[in-house]
Formats: structure tokens, sequence, C-alpha cells
């Protein structure tokens, strides 16, 4: 059949971008070894083989074996290896053992990639009818936005796991030397919101996970909030101050968690005399001249720059910081609220920032239909929202309303914090 020209033109937008998102992923799995990609360093991460080849699976089984007429799966046991958590779709490998499939190989997962790119493409080429059309965009459209969290999810894991590597090895060297920031870190200033009744939620027509609909109405009580996030030399701080042994900041579950696991700092943060800076790189070895902590990062060690977002932070000492400060963390409602407040910085494309809400369903919420239904509405409990947008996250993917979400412990992602305070 032949499209309409609106149609037509949707579909070719929507190729260009489903090879852009599907090259992006393989770009950023270019700079890492076969072994690399195998690894992985705790339950909670995954290896970039394992992200490569389920972000395939979901155009796979969500999309082309429903939609796709003749459609012949690549491997059938791939939908046993590869299904991340959707119960409807039948039993799967175990997450924590995800380390241990060395095969299939990398080749073999981008073999699969390839095949199903094909068959996403001449579907959207032309391969069903107007009818089809309506079912057809969401599916494509969700299958991008997932794999672009997955990007972001593959960054994340991989530097886990190389900052369990005693040499510290990089992602990816930086092309040229660091950029410096400045030496003292800008005062933070209060920017006083009058509360009330603010609208929160997804709004327009574009793409938005249902855990951001439906928008509704949230009260606000006059708050303050910080202009900017709370930065390294601000938390060294914090540190210095014995924050990391003063019980009564912590909450209770926090406090447990610095005391089962040691926690003294930032998950990458390094201190001066720790052994494994002298295992670094020789480029490592000549930034390292100066005393101080230093930073592993996705381009390796490089000495704490004070103005830098602090990162890798738990919601337990985002929480413990702000007690520390006198302060406390955003609302969620608060954050979306003040996203355009006149002076406000840093929102997203630095860290996630914890805010002060449980991961629970707007009023009204509805999950998404079919297997998609699985996709966030299961996970609303037991976990904090985060807001903004990180380093990491590709470029488009966040907006004011997106709420990111994880276990109050995790502390491997990009994520730091800002301030608030009552009025």
């Amino acid at each position: 059949m032949t499209l309409s020209r609106p149609i037509a033109q949707a579909a070719s937008a929507l190729r260009d971008r489903f090879r852009d998102v599907r090259a992006t992923s393989l770009a950023l799995a270019a700079p890492l070894s076969a072994e690399d990609q195998c690894i992985q360093s705790m339950p909670d991460a995954s290896p970039t083989k394992w992200h490569l080849a389920h972000t395939t699976w979901f155009f796979e089984t969500v999309l082309l074996q429903p939609h796709a007429e003749g459609y012949q799966p690549f491997d059938p046991r791939f939908h046993y290896l590869f299904n991340s958590y959707y119960e409807a779709l039948g039993p799967r490998h175990p997450r924590p053992h995800r380390g241990l499939l060395t095969r299939p190989s990398v080749d073999e997962v981008h073999a699969y990639r390839r095949h199903v790119d094909e068959a996403v493409l001449a579907l959207l080429e032309g391969g069903v009818g107007e009818q089809d059309w309506a079912a057809i965009e969401p599916i494509v459209t969700l299958g991008l936005n997932h794999e672009q969290q997955h990007q972001e999810l593959l960054l994340t894991d991989i530097l886990h796991a190389l900052s369990c590597n005693p040499l510290l090895p990089a992602y990816k060297p930086a092309s040229g030397p660091a950029l410096r920031l400045a030496a003292v870190p800008s005062p933070m200033r209060w920017l006083p919101q009058h509360g009330g009744i603010a609208e929160v939620g997804h709004t327009g027509s574009d793409f938005a996970f249902d855990n951001e609909t439906p928008r509704h109405k949230a009260l606000l009580q006059p708050y303050a909030i910080a202009d900017r996030l709370v930065n390294c030399g601000d938390y060294a701080q914090f540190i210095a101050d014995g924050g990391y042994q003063r019980a009564e900041l912590w909450l209770s579950d926090g406090w447990a968690a610095v005391q089962a696991n040691g926690w003294r700092h930032p998950a990458y943060w390094l201190a001066s005399d720790d052994p494994r800076l002298g295992l670094g790189s020789q480029q490592q070895q000549q930034q390292q001249g100066s005393t101080g902590w230093h930073v592993f990062g996705l381009h390796g060690v490089r000495p704490m720059e004070a103005d830098a977002p602090v990162s890798q932070l738990s919601f337990y000492e985002a929480a413990a910081y702000a007690e520390w400060a006198g302060a406390r963390l955003p609302t969620e409602f608060e954050w979306e609220a003040a996203f355009d407040a006149p002076g406000i910085t840093q929102m997203t494309g630095h860290v996630w920032q914890w805010t002060r809400s449980s991961y629970d369903p707007y009023p009204g919420f509805r999950p998404m239909p079919g297997i998609a239904a699985e996709y966030n509405g299961k996970f609303m409990v037991g976990q904090l929202v985060l807001r903004g947008g990180s380093v990491a996250t590709p470029v488009g993917h966040s907006r004011p309303s997106y709420r990111n979400f994880f276990p109050p412990a995790a502390r491997w992602q990009f994520t730091g914090l800002r301030l608030a305070k009552d009025l």
C-alpha cells in the first residue's frame, strides 16, 4: 500500500531518527574491547553487549513479531537471553548473571542489530497500510526513547566496571587538556518561590513516558530553591567537617548504608594517598601534582574541580548534605515549578538531581497499553524521583516533566543535588 503524503513524511523522519539513535549506541560502544563489553561489575549494572542486544530485542519482540508479516527472528533463543523484566513475555536469563553471557559474541550481537534494523526500516518504508501506522509509530518512538535510556546506562555501567579495575582505565581518553574551572566556587544564591497551585506533569503532543502523566495540580507552600547545583568544593567541606562520621545528619537507613559499605566520600573520589593513583597512565600521573581529591570519570582520573557539580551520590548522601547545610532537598514538584525561574541554572545536562519525592503514580495514572504496561508502573514503590538530566543523557531526551527514579542507595549514576528550604 502507498501511505498518504503526511504519513509518508512522518515515516521518513522516523526512519532517519531510527538510524541515528541506533548508530549512536554503536558509537558509544566503539571505544570498548570485546572483554570490556562482556563484564558485569554488579547485579544492578549490565554489560555493554547486553545493552546493545536488549534494545534490539525490544524492537524485535514488541514491534516486528506482532506487526511485520513474515518476520523471522534472528535467533529464537535470544528471546530468553535478552528479556529484561517483562513477565508477560515469559522467563528470562537472571539479571545478576548477565556477565556470564560470553556467547553470543559482540560480532553476533552486531549481526543481530543489523538483522532487526533492516526489518524495522523495511516496515517503515511502506510495509504496512495507513490503518496500522497509528499502532506502529508509538512503538517505534517508545523503542527509541528506551534505547536512549540504555545509552546512558551503557556509560554509567561501564564507568562502574572500569572503576573496579585498579588501573582505573579511561573509557575514552580526552582529546585535549581538560578545561579548568574557577578555583573558588561561586556563592550559592537562594531564589524565593511563591508556591501556590502549580500545574505539573507532561503537556503537549510530544513523546512522554506514562509516568509523566496525567498533568495535574499540586499545592506548593512558599519555598526557596538554590540557583545552582551543589558542587565538589561544597561537598568537600561536608567531608572535612566529618559529615560521614556524624550520625545525626543521616536518615537511619542511610547511616546503616554508610556503616555497612564504608562510605567516606562520593563513589569515584580518590584521596591523594589512594594507592591506585600511582597505577594510572603517565598522563594521569602528570595531572596529579596537586594534593587533595581526585575524581575518576569517563576520561580517567582528574584532579577534583571545585566548581564541577558533585556526582555519584546516593539519595542518602544528598539528604545528609542538605541536613548539614541547614536546608533540604526539593520535592519533584518544587523542582518542576522552578524550572524556568529567573536566575536558576544547571537544571539539566550536568547531573540527575535527587528530590524528596517518592516514585508514586500521579492521580489518575494509567500505564501504557499492551506489553509496555510493565515499563514504569510496577516499579512505583521503594524508589525516589530524580529530575533534570546528566552529562550522559542523550541530547533532546530530557524535559522538565521527566521522572527518573532509583532506589535511595544507588550511587553509580551521574546523580547529585540541588538545595531547597522552606520560607
